[in-house]
């Protein structure tokens, strides 16, 4: 078990991070992805939308929405 999570994860040679997610092929991000993983974690990958939270020692996939970048980085753009 990599990083004691229950899901299967790996890292390519370009450092993107997938996951196995009900038998499917999911990528979880390249920086956003939490290093290490601990419980509780959340994530948003800005590429796809995907919304990721570690429950229970598993990656979980809680939904989709647009990534519209970071709060702190348009305030500063006022």
């Amino acid at each position: 078990m990599a990083f004691n999570l229950k899901t299967r994860i790996w890292q390519t040679g370009a450092l993107d991070w997938w996951a196995m997610l009900d038998n499917e092929d999911v990528y979880l991000g390249t920086r956003e992805f939490p290093l290490p993983p601990e419980e509780g974690d959340e994530w948003h990958v800005k590429k796809t939308g995907d919304l990721f939270k570690v429950i229970d020692g598993e990656i979980c996939r809680l939904g989709n929405k647009p990534y519209l970048g970071e709060a702190w980085l348009k305030d500063s753009l006022k």
